[in-house]
């Protein structure tokens, strides 16, 4: 039997939201004001079907320890903490004041924000100041697409055998299949090296702009 890839459309993803659990009250909040305060920017958010995925995944792993890269105005991060297990820890990492300031007043209004520290500075300084051993269960890599590779080296040895590393983007809007600029040939590049790693299993899932979901070996 062939197989034909199912198209989503506009109209089948409206049926996917509708037939999903909906987002709760603090998480739609979260989703309104970044459209409506940071519309230039607001693509940078995860679309509501990931963050409700990236909750999931985190509650059925039982995640107690967790990495993010790049957080914007904290929507993977919420979920990702919501997930978790009591005791649970995710350390962030961003550049921005402005934007994560929204994510701590979420954080604060969901009750996790115990759970979270923010590190505000280059994530390529700051990985490398994380203990060196196999200990996280979860990580999430959502920043400047040239930097993956980095974060992506800096974070395989720390993840524990069977901990999860998620990665955002890695279909850019289907451009990766045949690249033709330096961001295309940049998201390219790292399906390549991430295809290659043998310290992992890797599927990307075609959730919202492509989501590499890879298992540490």
């Amino acid at each position: 039997m062939s197989y034909e890839p199912l198209a989503l459309t506009p109209e089948l993803h409206s049926y996917l939201l509708a037939h999903s659990t909906p987002p709760d009250e603090i998480t739609a909040e979260l989703i309104a004001e970044t459209r409506a305060t940071l519309p230039d920017n607001a693509t940078m958010q995860i679309g509501p079907e990931q963050a409700a995925f990236m909750r999931m995944l985190s509650s059925v792993m039982g995640v107690r320890n967790a990495v993010e890269v790049g957080t914007f105005t904290g929507l993977s991060s919420l979920s990702i903490a919501r997930g978790m297990a009591a005791g649970g820890r995710l350390i962030c990492f961003d550049i921005s004041e402005k934007y994560t300031e929204v994510a701590r007043r979420y954080w604060e209004r969901a009750g996790v924000a115990d759970r979270i520290e923010l590190r505000i500075g280059p994530a390529a300084e700051g990985l490398p100041e994380l203990p060196g051993d196999s200990y996280l269960d979860l990580v999430f890599i959502d920043a400047d697409k040239p930097g993956y590779p980095t974060y992506w080296n800096a974070l395989v040895p720390r993840v524990r055998v069977g901990g999860v590393l998620l990665v955002d983007n890695t279909l850019w809007s289907g451009r990766v299949a045949n690249p033709a600029s330096d961001s295309d040939r940049a998201i390219a590049d790292f399906n390549d090296m991430v295809l290659a790693d043998d310290r992992v299993e890797v599927v990307i899932l075609p959730i919202s702009d492509g989501l590499t979901m890879a298992r540490k070996l």
